[in-house]
């Protein structure tokens, strides 16, 4: 008689692959749904991947119905979104109006969103290989707040990346490789679907063994699951090593070739390849054809044995894992192996051949226990029921409101006047807060791409640490060698070094910037870059703005204002990104009181509900700085713009600057107002804010959303004249300020950067670029002429 317990195993098991077929079945015909059987209004396909869900399908019901605790968290394979939604919707966490939206307006979403989805979506996927490290730094953001106390040793949750095969040829992933080595990460999975076809093509035989190599090397332990229980049983059997190597040898086009053609075509092959070998002949004769077929395809990311005993061993510690997965893409489908299956659609007739061999009734399509008895129904509901990630614990916990700094606090930081530059200004604030014991400054983390120092943060690394889970000795400390950096390192530290990689930056500032809702503790994430390598992280900018991740990105140096660096370090595009850029305010701020202000705003900003993120473009330019006769440039500088210097009710020109380039434009404005006393001078902070404001005034005279009111920058331009000229200025793309024009049909010289720069001085190059004050007095003649 076979021991109890194992005949509970085999029935659980026999319940899960039940599950997994439903779960297959119903991911295929919400994807058949959305292409076949809703309306469609524009004649265009829909898409949904079929192909790419069913060799997950395994995968993620052990996960999901075994594997997952409460408290982790997982960034699903974009392509497997079907899949996703579909183990949601057993959970009672997704509605079948949603599934039966899948890719319309309002529902389910193409890949898994944070804040497009209503279901539980931990980490949105979509942009190949950001998802996939971003596991590792929101892992690095979890040891941050345990080493606070903040997250409670049973409430570790582990970080689960579910990746395609392809995604590993993504550079980004062993940037956060190395990264995540670094810094000792640990709770990480990363699960890859090792199917072996990409978009276009199969990939490369070479790279079977590579992985698992790289990242041993990295430190993390791999588990290589390839062979199936069935597999492994029919490899002890007589002639079933030579089965193994044979698998093991077969170049993956022809794998898949075969695994498309089926049964009768692997026995050709088998039998023509292993002729001399007795034994493996009659091994191959001993199955029919069908099961020849599973056999050959039913590999160990498909097997629930398989699976289940790999989780269960590796939750036994928090080493980072790395588990190869072998499957067949398509796996149960008709284009199973084809290498162009990727945006394969089944056929009314193969759904429909689907759901006969799978047993769900015909009409009950979108009935995920359609066909079974009312015992198995009961049985997998259990199941269901029991599955510890189905428990009752709040997944999306609210983050108690903390206090930030008052913009008075922070501008006594800058006090004083006399010259300063913007950067300068912000390294300075910086130090104000390191120097504070409120429960803020407690809470603010900053972090940079191996440019801390340059970019004016040393002073409250200084102060406060770098962050690592292992506490390292300061040797030039201890063995007292004068250094301007003091930096300790440990856990307590509110500093996380990274090494040159702007990609790894935005994804912690992603994870850093989404401890709220993650776990439910607010941090307040300052990373710093110098300007023009935003471009080379551009992808995970948008990708952490996208998952509404609250950061604040200080950019510095910026412009051709950093002249002797030359044009490869001189920005162009900075402003245009920002203004671009969803979910992220950007700033360009003159001057130091600007700066301080701007930074109290964007403390607010993060943890606003309708917040976002902040991007500061910042100078390492000294300038003097203005005298203020009240307050009302505060007001000004957060919303965008403020008069500098006011224009006389009708005048016919106004000049308008951004940032680095205040002495020129002021000294053109002083050079105009010897005969042209009604001229103004506008600062400009914030050309996408501006711009953001007026678009929404004019659009809300559409979308009835509220009564229409005159933008900023409208109210600002009133004074002037119909026919009034604007000069704009601007360190970066001039079309940033040129829009300005379009609010009122005036007339624009827009001066700014359409080329690279090169080495020089700043008399020199704002002279050969057209940016000093004799280029906006050639403006302004063109324009008065």
């Amino acid at each position: 008689m076979p021991d109890g317990s194992m005949t509970a195993k085999r029935q659980e098991i026999a319940l899960l692959r039940r599950i997994e077929e439903r779960i297959l079945w119903l991911a295929s015909w919400t994807i058949h749904n959305a292409n076949h059987l809703r309306e469609s209004r524009d004649g265009l396909k829909v898409g949904g991947h079929q192909a790419s869900c069913a060799s997950m399908t395994t995968l993620m019901t052990a996960l999901y119905m075994k594997a997952l605790r409460p408290r982790d968290r997982v960034a699903v394979k974009p392509h497997a979104s079907p899949v996703f939604h579909a183990i949601q919707h057993l959970f009672g966490r997704q509605s079948l109006d949603n599934l039966k939206r899948f890719r319309a307006l309002g529902g389910a979403q193409s890949y898994p969103s944070r804040t497009k989805d209503v279901d539980d979506v931990d980490f949105s996927t979509g942009s190949v290989g950001l998802g996939v490290a971003m596991t590792a730094f929101a892992s690095l953001a979890q040891d941050y707040l345990a080493a606070r106390g903040a997250v409670k040793p049973q409430d570790m949750g582990r970080m689960i990346s579910l990746l395609g095969d392809a995604e590993l040829d993504e550079g980004n992933i062993y940037e956060a490789l190395i990264e995540a080595c670094k810094h000792d990460v640990r709770n990480t999975w990363w699960i890859v679907d090792y199917n072996r076809q990409s978009l276009d093509a199969t990939t490369q035989d070479r790279m079977f063994t590579r992985y698992g190599e790289i990242f041993e090397a990295a430190g993390w332990k791999v588990e290589t699951l390839k062979w199936s229980k069935r597999q492994r049983e029919a490899f002890a059997r007589p002639g079933g090593e030579a089965l193994k190597t044979w698998i093991e040898t077969a170049p993956n086009d022809l794998y898949s070739a075969l695994t498309y053609q089926g049964g009768a075509a692997w026995r050709e092959r088998l039998s023509a390849d292993l002729a001399g070998d007795a034994d493996a002949l009659r091994l191959i004769r001993a199955y029919k054809d069908v099961d020849l077929a599973e056999l050959m395809t039913e590999l160990g990311g498909h097997c629930l044995e398989t699976l289940l005993e790999a989780f269960e061993s590796a939750s036994q510690d928090d080493a980072p894992r790395f588990f190869i997965a072998y499957t067949v893409k398509g796996l149960r489908l008709p284009f199973q192996g084809h290498k162009d299956n990727h945006s394969g659609l089944m056929t009314p007739t193969q759904i429909a051949e689907l759901r006969d061999r799978l047993g769900v009734v015909e009409g009950e399509e979108w009935d995920p226990l359609s066909g079974l008895s009312a015992a198995e129904r009961t049985a997998l509901k259990g199941l269901i029921a029991r599955a510890p990630f189905a428990a009752d614990v709040d997944r999306r916990p609210v983050a108690p409101a903390i206090v930030t700094p008052r913009a008075d606090d922070l501008l006594e930081a800058v006090a004083g006047g006399g010259e300063q530059s913007t950067q300068a200004a912000f390294g300075k604030v910086m130090f104000e807060i390191a120097r504070r014991t409120d429960e803020f400054s407690g809470r603010v983390v900053t972090t940079s791409p191996d440019v801390t120092v340059s970019t004016n943060l040393g002073g409250f690394v200084n102060r406060r640490g770098v962050f690592h889970r292992r506490a390292h000795e300061d040797v030039f400390k201890r063995r007292r060698i004068p250094s301007a950096q003091v930096w300790s390192m440990v856990e307590t530290g509110q500093h996380v070094e990274l090494g040159i990689a702007e990609n790894n930056l935005f994804i912690v500032l992603a994870a850093l910037g989404l401890t709220a809702p993650l776990f439910g503790e607010r941090l307040f994430p300052v990373g710093t870059l110098y300007d023009p390598f935003i471009a080379r992280g551009l992808d995970a900018l948008n990708y952490a703005c996208y998952q509404d991740a609250r950061f604040l990105l200080v950019a510095t140096p910026s412009g051709l204002t950093l002249a002797p660096e030359g044009g490869a370090h001189q920005s162009i595009n900075g402003p245009v990104i920002g203004m671009a850029q969803p979910g992220l305010d950007t700033y360009e701020p003159a001057y130091a009181d600007e700066t301080a202000v701007l930074m109290a705003h964007a403390f607010d900003r993060i943890q606003a509900p309708d917040g976002a993120s902040t991007y500061l473009r910042l100078s390492t330019r000294v300038m003097s700085q203005p005298e203020r006769a009240d307050d009302a440039w505060r007001q000004g500088t957060i919303d965008g713009a403020y008069w500098l210097k006011a224009p006389a009710p009708g005048a016919r020109l106004a000049l308008v600057f951004s940032g680095a380039l205040a002495p020129e434009a002021l000294a053109a404005f002083e050079a105009l107002s010897e005969d042209m006393p009604e001229v103004g001078l506008l600062a400009v902070t914030s050309a996408d804010v501006l711009h953001r404001d007026w678009t929404a005034s004019g659009r809300s005279r559409w979308t009835g959303e509220g009564v229409r009111a005159p933008s900023t920058i409208e109210t600002l331009l009133a004074p002037l004249d119909r026919d009034a000229g604007l000069v704009t200025l601007t360190d970066g793309a001039p079309l940033a300020l040129s829009w300005l024009g379009s609010v009122r049909g005036q007339r624009v010289r827009a001066l700014g950067l359409e080329v690279f720069g090169q080495s020089g001085d700043l008399p020199d190059l704002y002279g050969r670029y057209r940016l000093d004050a004799d280029a906006v007095l050639d403006a302004c003649a063109d324009l008065l002429t």
